[in-house]
């Protein structure tokens, strides 16, 4: 089999999907991070493209160095990361179907058909109580967890932060048998961190995420070192030498790596590797509810290290809500999403709808 074509579809001018065509019909399908697309696109079709054609797909670790070398990926990094991820989603993808089997087979076979998900609201603009009603109102629709973007991303110990009575007014509203977890988007000192982390180990919350930026990894083991809530962190770093520094370094307690940036499920397996080494635990990081998550299902289906809730974006998607561009569009049943058994990916792309929101 041979790559023949490789494309990016910015969708709704905002979200990159990739497909890899070849020379046996077979037609793999991907999805990048949606930061800048136009880049995205651009590193796919001049940077990526020629780098694979008229080779074999199902080389999926071959083809994945071609990829590094031909981004400069290790110097570069971000963006190039973001461009491989897609592309490497698309050839396990079409691995496959060429098989006539689920990616979680390829991975070594499913743990469970039901992938537990928790409701991640990205809203920052609610006052405490209005995002106690809204957690409560997801309750009713079946979620058990709920995780709250609080803080001001860019900023430091911002006095305008109200992480603490918007916990308490989540905490009463869902009562004590939800989860509740929090991220911060890494805004806080580390001895703010602490205080912080403290009142909301008083509030039960499960975890506790990005106190600190990533590349801080002394403010992380401080933190660690202080608090009994776990640490949460990983969703801005690539690749498994950062997870590996994160874990013995930053000493968190979850990571989060996100497919459709680390990049993909050739990289997610060596990361999947190191949890497991260490005992750490992985909640992925899983902002996009299309492919994005289809590829996250698989993974979680077939790795032992995933024991919690996983995230699942709730905010309106324009590619999911009102132009579903998945033919079956998945379903969130009691907090749950069936993992897809279908050949590769297991899913299928509306091709009117695709052609439709390419050309707006």
């Amino acid at each position: 089999m041979k790559i023949t074509d490789v494309e990016c579809l910015v969708l709704d001018q905002d979200f990159p999907f990739v497909r890899i065509h070849t020379n046996e019909g077979i037609t793999g399908i991907g999805e990048c991070f949606r930061r800048r697309p136009e880049i995205t696109k651009m590193l796919v079709e001049e940077v990526l493209k020629p780098a694979l054609i008229g080779k074999d797909p199902t080389d999926t670790a071959v083809r994945f160095k071609d990829m590094m070398r031909a981004g400069s990926a290790i110097e570069m990094g971000g963006l190039v990361f973001c461009a491989i991820s897609g592309l490497d989603i698309a050839m396990w993808d079409i691995a496959g179907k060429a098989l006539n089997v689920p990616i979680w087979k390829l991975l070594g076979g499913k743990h469970r058909d039901m992938i537990p998900v928790y409701a991640s609201s990205m809203r920052r603009d609610l006052t405490p109580l209005e995002e106690g009603r809204r957690a409560a109102g997801l309750v009713e629709q079946g979620y058990s967890a709920y995780k709250l973007h609080s803080a001001l991303p860019g900023a430091i110990d911002h006095p305008s932060d109200e992480t603490i009575p918007t916990v308490t007014e989540v905490r009463a509203a869902v009562g004590d048998d939800v989860d509740i977890l929090v991220d911060v988007n890494g805004s806080y000192s580390v001895h703010h961190s602490i205080e912080i982390g403290k009142a909301l180990e008083d509030l039960g919350v499960f975890h506790f995420e990005e106190p600190r930026p990533a590349h801080d990894l002394e403010g992380l083991a401080q933190i660690a070192d202080a608090l009994t809530i776990p640490i949460a962190s990983g969703e801005m770093i690539y690749t498994h030498h950062q997870y590996r520094d994160l874990i013995l370094q930053g000493k968190v307690d979850i990571i989060q790596p996100d497919i459709v940036k680390v990049p993909g499920f050739t990289e997610f397996q060596k990361i999947d590797a190191l949890a497991s080494a260490f005992g750490v635990p992985i909640t992925v990081h899983n902002t996009q509810p299309i492919l994005s998550t289809v590829a996250h299902l698989h993974f979680c289906a077939a790795s032992s290290m995933v024991p919690y809730k996983q995230e699942y974006n709730i905010e309106p998607i324009s590619i999911r809500d009102e132009w579903p561009v998945l033919k079956e569009p998945l379903q969130v049943i009691d907090g749950h999403i069936a993992v897809p058994n279908g050949p590769g990916l297991g899913v299928e792309l509306d091709d009117e709808v695709l052609k439709t929101l390419s050309e707006r």
